[in-house]
């Protein structure tokens, strides 16, 4: 059977909609809205058979090519980009399940380059930038034109996106990527990740007294000003990019068919994602609808928990913080420099989920405006108006008052398909311990997010006692020293020796690199940064060595 033409369009509005190709280069759309596809794409009937025995990259074909019709990106090339993409990675299965009890497993998806589960969308999403561009200033090039496209990507990181996009565009022709990432409010081995990549079109940028929501404002400012996103030319590598959120699906089918028959045949599968911009968990949510058997997704959250609170109350609105932060939620070794001013994002254990406002959750509110229609008229383009048009009155109010009720049947609506659960800075290391003491499954290490994932699994266990659990590991604990020491500490674990236990050699290398590091005080820095570099001015950064 047929299916209607894939394209993408804003959910803040605009009748225009867009092909794949120009989705991604665009990232965010000019009005401030996230691209969505045109409809969500039907499965094929025999997929559950077809797929079983695929490999990880045969499985991404399969799926990405419902999104990306063979007249943006041909068959065969789309395979080569998905092969490049996952070349790297150091497991066979691209991202293995691991058992962790009786009907509960873990996801692994952090054996990628950088350690970390951003590397499957964005190994995938450098590929497709690489492979746009040439095939555009190849085209100029025949045509006898002496100009060219160029890309000049900018993200902010709480940590992992930042490396992970650095890995991907490193010395890709015609890109030039800049990263931003609050001062000291990473942690030293994520910082050393993208600060010793040497290649010329890396630029890693510490925006001083800052939090990731400052950086992600800066972002998007940049995105919405015409004028200097068009003299830039600039690309999206967050979560706002449609391609990330495309490449996450994949994973949910792999750890579908590496589960035994028995959780496959019996159609009750739970999966736990810790979370802070709904990226992954999206990405799930997308794969259940478009026919992958799960129950609910968990949103897992750390004491920032907006997305927690909103499940719970129909409200999204920021928190503000304490005064004074309890000890568990102070400065981890360097990870973070604690409570900032006029921040009301709190520093914890679980530093990538420090966020006050989620990103992505304006593709999930589109949805929910839609499937919420009072008197919905079944005509697709009149229904979605409506639906942009509700949006832009929640993110208007949002915007203006910092919070919006969406009351009780938005809330009862987004109930079917997710639970949530919120984890302490305590509750975290105690789950690191606990894992770690397990006998007939450990001992197990976890970082700090996947900690948070797991206790908001056991706890919604007790809702659903038979279910088959899938919690995802988001990165390797290597990557979160100050947590896992804190939780492991000498005097209840003397024999355990975080490096010789946990860091791998690829990360204890970093220590002796040297590190450039271009430090701004804000929004004005970023311009004049980028502006300079695009002029051609050789811009020296700070250097030096930095213990991990």
């Amino acid at each position: 059977m047929s299916q209607p033409e894939m394209r993408y369009f804003s959910t803040r509005g605009g009748s225009e909609t867009l092909s794949f190709e120009d989705a991604v280069l665009t990232g965010l759309a000019p009005n401030g809205g996230l691209y969505i596809p045109t409809h969500i794409p039907t499965l094929p009937q025999d997929w559950q058979t077809k797929w079983a025995s695929l490999s990880f990259p045969e499985l991404s074909h399969e799926i990405l090519s419902l999104f990306i019709p063979t007249d943006v990106i041909p068959s065969d090339e789309l395979k080569q980009i998905i092969n490049t993409s996952y070349s790297t990675f150091r497991s066979p299965l691209t991202t293995p399940l691991r058992q962790t009890a009786n009907k509960e497993w873990v996801l692994e998806l952090w054996h990628g380059p950088t350690w970390a589960f951003k590397d499957v969308a964005l190994q995938f999403l450098g590929e497709l930038f690489r492979y746009f561009l040439e095939r555009r200033n190849g085209a100029l090039e025949k045509s006898g034109k002496e100009e060219r496209e160029e890309l000049t990507v900018v993200g902010a990181t709480s940590g992992d996106t930042g490396s992970a996009a650095i890995y991907g565009l490193r010395s890709k022709p015609s890109i030039t990527i800049f990263i931003l990432y609050p001062d000291g409010r990473i942690s030293p081995i994520q910082e050393a990740q993208m600060a010793t990549v040497p290649d010329e079109n890396v630029y890693c940028v510490a925006v001083e007294n800052s939090d990731f929501d400052t950086c992600q404002s800066i972002v998007k400012t940049l995105f919405s000003d015409k004028e200097f996103n068009s003299t830039h030319r600039l690309g999206a590598i967050n979560s706002i990019n449609w391609a990330r959120i495309l490449a996450q699906i994949v994973y949910y089918f792999s750890a579908y068919f590496q589960l035994p028959a028995e959780a496959r045949e019996s159609g009750d599968i739970q999966f736990t994602v810790p979370t802070g911009n709904f990226g992954d968990i999206l990405a799930g949510w997308f794969a259940k609808k478009l026919g992958l058997p799960m129950n609910h997704l968990v949103v897992a959250t750390n004491e920032n928990d907006i997305l927690e609170r909103f499940f719970r109350t129909g409200r999204y609105e920021a928190e503000e913080a304490p005064a004074s932060q309890a000890p568990e939620t102070a400065a981890v070794n360097g990870s973070s420099d604690g409570q900032q001013a006029g921040s009301s994002v709190k520093s914890t254990h679980s530093p990538a989920m420090d966020i006050l406002l989620s990103s992505n959750f304006e593709r999930l509110l589109y949805y929910l405006a839609l499937d919420t229609l009072e008197n919905p008229t079944n005509d697709q383009v009149e229904d979605r108006t409506k639906a942009q048009e509700r949006l832009n009155g929640w993110m208007g109010e949002l915007k203006k008052n910092g919070k919006v009720d969406l009351g009780e049947k938005i809330r009862d609506a987004a109930a079917r398909d997710f639970w949530s659960e919120r984890v302490s800075d305590e509750q975290t290391l105690e789950e690191i311990r606990k894992y770690y003491k397990r006998e007939e499954y450990g001992p197990y290490v976890v970082d700090p997010h996947t900690a948070v994932g797991l206790a908001a699994t056991e706890r919604s266990q007790k809702k659903s006692p038979n279910s088959y659990w899938v919690t995802l590991s988001t990165a390797h604990p290597a990557k979160f020293s100050s947590a896992v020491e804190l939780a492991l500490n000498p005097k209840q674990f003397p024999e355990f020796n975080f490096r010789e236990t946990v860091l791998p050699e690829e990360l204890k290398k970093l220590e002796t690199l040297e590190k450039r590091v271009h430090k701004v005080g804000g929004e004005q820095g970023v311009r004049e940064l980028i502006e300079r570099v695009k002029k051609g001015e050789k811009v020296v950064p700070g250097e030096g060595k930095g213990s991990i």
